[in-house]
């Protein structure tokens, strides 16, 4: 995908306006019009986006708009996109071992009332 989205630049002398500032830029634009669409959604109605023809369109047109911006200003760079997120992820199952014991049901903690300050599905 990044040789075909290369090419496609390429081939319409984008180059001179691909760097990484400008990518990076255009990455951000993307993802906050793929925010946009959950913006006033509830987390119930956020789950069921997908089963509407229109805003499934949508958040498809924009994962691959934020993809697609991702994987040039991987190039530009010279960034193995696969590879970064294989070394992310291995540092991050030691950053955040598995807790013994079983894994509570989603939601779980919410109900219980536990509050933790800790995202545990950031990638950071």
């Amino acid at each position: 995908m990044q040789r075909r989205l290369a090419a496609f630049a390429a081939a319409r002398d984008w180059q001179p306006f691909h760097t990484p500032k400008n990518l990076a830029v255009a990455l951000s634009v993307e993802a906050s019009e793929l925010v946009e669409i959950f913006q006033w959604l509830t987390p119930e109605q956020s789950e069921r986006v997908m089963d509407h023809e229109e805003t499934a369109g949508r958040v498809e047109d924009e994962v691959a708009d934020v993809l697609a911006y991702l994987l040039q200003f991987c190039e530009v760079l010279g960034v193995d996109a696969a590879s970064a997120l294989a070394a992310k992820i291995d540092r991050n199952e030691r950053r955040f071992p598995v807790p013994p014991g079983p894994v509570p049901p989603r939601g779980a903690e919410a109900e219980r009332g536990i509050s933790d300050s800790t995202d545990r599905h950031s990638m950071e």
